[in-house]
């Protein structure tokens, strides 16, 4: 698999910019709260009096998540790095703050009053750094989430598939465990790769602004089953230092809002299958005006954007167990494990079967000497991909963003006030949309 295809979110990443907080701000945590439109779009108060996600496990499969962050603190358990030493926990996990923050940051202050809230603001997040580098995509980091009791996993990460991945999600749904995944921030169509997002069994999720209009840069195609807000959302992402919050635009925010909303209905319904949760939201999604009318669901749209406080107390019947989720396609030849002598960690799926064919071959064809050349060459090819894969690892802030789609950029100050024209969602009077 091309290195540079496989996360090509690593130049291609739709980030926004900010301005830093400087010494002399006088800026308020309150106003980082204020500035959290999504949370009054919600209704969160109303929302939290049903449910606030508690005792339930959203696993952020990402670059890290600082778990000392004020407004996270307590929320957040150490989970595993499957890309280095730095730990799933480590203070350079921007993007993967951010993510938590918008699902279960619980804020400080007085009664929590100050800083950035969650939607499910008692929500356990299970920290896992993984950028999906390795030769087994982000099978490991899946599974791993499963096994450690994870009920939601949250991956606002993109690129192309792996012949791994499909087994790890219908393990997965196995467990009733909930994949959520962002949709992109190129505006691209159904050609795009925009994986996981794409995977049959993932819920995909596409943005939209505060008046609920699709989001421009939202990618979009038949995968995108939701959408949720991702234009100027405030969040956890920053350095400390710096003030610790950042703001920016991307389905990354979208996704978050998504697994939080899925949290919130688990708290509530705890027998209910991933599919019956997605079949909460899909039934009480509402749409603006504009796309009224709609066949449902959209490539753009999917089946509308998220209501919590109705998937939260509207009467839905549970419906069927993979409600509107495709079941996964898995290979029938999925690999298991590696054959033995196979390759080392690190390497291509197809590399290794070449490489084990190869070998094969020649010892039929030309003798030992012929085969122990084949396996010396089939060594270092492995070693030279392995080492392109280290050399395109983030380490820091040097690399923020690489394979995210959108969250958090520069920590800065955010602008007074709501967005202009803020109208997500709908007045009640409209009612909700059941397709």
């Amino acid at each position: 698999m091309n290195v540079s295809r496989t996360w090509r979110a690593v130049t291609g990443i739709v980030l926004a910019s900010g301005l830093l907080l400087g010494a002399s701000s006088t800026a308020s945590a309150d106003q980082v709260r204020d500035d959290q439109w999504p949370l009054e779009a919600f209704g969160a108060e109303d929302i939290w009096k049903v449910s606030t996600g508690k005792g339930v496990t959203v696993a952020v499969i990402d670059d890290g998540v600082y778990a000392k962050h004020r407004d996270l603190r307590n929320n957040v358990i150490e989970g595993k790095d499957f890309i280095d030493d730095r730990g799933a926990t480590n203070p350079d996990g921007n993007h993967g703050t951010g993510m938590a923050g918008l699902i279960a940051g619980h804020g400080h202050g007085p009664s929590g009053s100050e800083g950035v809230k969650g939607l499910a603001p008692d929500a356990t997040i299970l920290a896992i750094r993984d950028m999906g580098l390795s030769g087994k995509g982000l099978s490991e980091s899946i599974r791993y989430a499963v096994d450690e009791g994870a009920d939601v996993i949250n991956m606002s990460i993109g690129g192309t598939p792996n012949s791994h991945d499909a087994a790890a999600i219908e393990y997965a749904l196995d467990n009733d465990v909930l994949l959520v995944a962002a949709s992109g921030n190129t505006g691209e169509g159904p050609g795009g790769d925009n994986y996981p997002a794409r995977y049959p069994g993932v819920l995909g999720v596409g943005g939209i602004k505060s008046d609920g209009e699709l989001w421009e840069s939202s990618n979009f195609g038949p995968h995108v089953l939701l959408t949720a807000p991702a234009k100027s959302v405030v969040t956890t992402g920053g350095e400390a230092e710096l003030g610790e919050y950042g703001k920016g635009s991307g389905t990354s925010s979208s996704t978050s809002y998504v697994s939080a909303t899925a949290a919130l209905i688990k708290s509530k319904f705890p027998d209910l299958t991933p599919g019956q949760i997605v079949n909460r939201m899909v039934k009480t999604a509402g749409l603006p005006d504009s796309a009224k009318g709609l066949s449902l669901p959209d490539q753009k749209y999917g089946y509308g954007y998220i209501q919590p406080l109705a998937a939260l107390t509207k009467d839905i019947p549970a419906g069927s167990k993979m409600g509107q989720l495709k079941s996964p396609e898995v290979p029938s030849s999925e690999p298991s494990a590696p054959p033995a002598g196979g390759a080392e960690p690190g390497a291509d799926a197809s590399a290794s079967e070449n490489s084990g064919s190869d070998s094969t071959n020649m010892l039929l064809l030309g003798g030992g000497v012929v085969a122990f050349l084949a396996v010396a060459i089939g060594a270092a090819v492995l070693f030279m991909r392995r080492q392109t894969r280290r050399a395109a690892v983030p380490s820091g802030n040097a690399a923020h963003g690489a394979g995210m789609y959108g969250g958090p950029g520069l920590p800065h100050q955010p602008p007074p006030g709501p967005p202009p024209g803020s109208s997500y969602p709908p007045p009640p009077a409209q009612g909700p949309h059941r397709p």
